[in-house]
């Protein structure tokens, strides 16, 4: 259990077993996934298998990293069409460790963070994944707020101010240089703001290294890392989902962006899928997608500053460079620009 930063192992098992979960104090722990934020480990014993996550190490952004808002809404997600993992427990005892820890389900699915992964499905497999992965994006989009308890998760207020005031915070706290177009793009959002005519339930992450895939059926299993998960205009996060994935040529934000292969489907068809699917506006779409480079940017510049102040937040998939944080910036001018933004 040492590999979990700050944990006291039989304090872990002591909580573990008052709530029920059993994880035996010899447990294997195997630190997973290639993500830049909330560090997640599996945990192992014979054939049983469970998933803990927790914050990074060290100095965090306010309300970044929250894990245990993220069990709530997969908690309330549990029993509804998306896909998610069933929590076992959320702990705050600080005697176990000063963050809190959660203990998820495994689920017996791939995720397509590595090129092997990827190139094992076909090219049609890859097609479907992508339609699957739309139509998972639409059915979050779907959620009643009412009946799951989420109603009050966060501000009813008009989402893109909400958006270009967190985001133009964090960026005031993870910049290491000046870049004047975040601060010229930021001005511009809230100038052009669309009207939002809807509060859904949005993931806030949604990329295709937050899912898991059944390769079965070459589709979406699970949806994870739900830590940006809000209420607001569900068109941002396609808008989001446009602005992770890569084009060839453009800037690369996973050390290896699967997204390339063939049969995946490239941005034009994800947003056409998407507006076809839901009947939404695909203007407003536009100015989404160039707001989504814009955060997507400041969240790398975050992921830079995370791992300068502690070495033990880089992740395996590598940190994204100061050339991959401008280049993110020149595409949200581009893709706003051509908006008419």
């Amino acid at each position: 259990m040492a590999t979990i930063p700050e944990l006291d192992p039989a304090e872990f098992g002591r909580w573990s077993r008052g709530n029920g979960i059993d994880i035996p104090d010899d447990v294997a722990v195997t630190r997973v996934g290639i993500g830049q934020s909330n560090l997640t480990y599996l945990l192992t014993a014979g054939d049983v298998r469970w998933v803990l996550r927790r914050p990074p190490v060290g100095n965090l952004l306010a309300s970044a990293h929250d894990v245990v808002r993220e069990a709530r809404i997969l908690s309330a997600l549990a029993d509804t069409p998306v896909p998610v993992p069933r929590i076992h427990g959320v702990c705050t005892d600080t005697a176990v460790a000063p963050a809190p820890l959660v203990v998820m389900e495994f689920v017996e699915a791939v995720a397509l963070d590595n090129l092997p992964a990827a190139e094992a499905l076909t090219v049609e497999q890859r097609r479907s994944v992508g339609k699957s992965m739309i139509d998972t994006l639409a059915t979050i989009h779907e959620v009643d707020l009412e009946a799951v308890g989420l109603s009050d998760l966060a501000s009813h207020k008009p989402y893109a101010a909400r958006q270009l005031k967190r985001w133009s915070s964090q960026w005031e706290k993870s910049r290491t240089r000046d870049i004047p177009a975040v601060d010229d793009l930021t001005r511009r959002f809230l100038a052009h703001a669309p009207e939002q005519h809807e509060t859904r339930l949005v993931h806030g992450d949604f990329h295709i290294r937050n899912v898991m895939i059944d390769p079965a059926a070459a589709s979406v299993r699970a949806v994870l890392d739900w830590e940006l998960s809000t209420l607001g205009d569900p068109l941002a996060d396609i808008g989001s989902t446009l602005a992770y994935w890569p084009a060839p040529g453009g800037p690369q934000l996973s050390a290896v962006p699967v997204e390339l292969l063939d049969g995946f489907p490239d941005r034009a068809t994800l947003a056409a899928d998407y507006i076809e699917r839901t009947g939404r506006d695909p203007q407003a779409l536009a100015y989404w997608h160039a707001l989504g480079l814009w955060k997507v940017a400041i969240i790398a510049q975050g992921i830079l500053k995370r791992v300068e102040d502690n070495a033990s937040n880089r992740a395996a998939g590598g940190v994204p460079t100061t050339t991959v944080v401008d280049t993110l910036v020149e595409m949200a001018q581009s893709v706003a620009g051509e908006a008419g933004i």
